[in-house]
């Protein structure tokens, strides 16, 4: 069974700083062929776009709100892709999710890690 497992949620303070992680396991392709997006959904909002990053890692992509804060990166040796959250703000409070596309467009999505930005 496919598995999608974030980790690295927590409550931190505005300006401080956070990494998350993304572990694959058990997909039917190698990791380096999907496209890794991460998601958040404050509470009471729709679930957002946050950055993406390609197979390769050679190309990212930003939501406006999180540019020069958020950097998306993946270790397709670890199956794994990461979010480092900087300078964060109480509005970054969000369940945040990974999203892995294939080529064909099946998605697998993971069950979320809880971001609290609070004093």
């Amino acid at each position: 069974q496919v598995q999608l497992v974030e980790s690295g949620g927590d409550l931190v303070q505005p300006g401080g700083s956070l990494r998350l992680s993304c572990a694959a396991s058990r997909f039917p392709f190698p990791f380096n062929i999907y496209h890794m997006t991460w998601y958040r959904q404050p509470p009471g909002k729709e679930r957002e776009l946050v950055a993406q990053i390609t197979r390769s890692g050679g190309t990212t992509n930003y939501a406006d709100a999180v540019k020069g804060r958020f950097t998306i990166s993946r270790d397709n040796d670890k199956n794994t892709v990461y979010l480092q959250m900087t300078s964060l703000k109480p509005e970054d409070t969000a369940m945040y999710y990974c999203n892995a596309k294939s080529p064909s467009g099946r998605a697998y999505w993971g069950q979320g890690t809880q971001v609290t930005v609070s004093s």
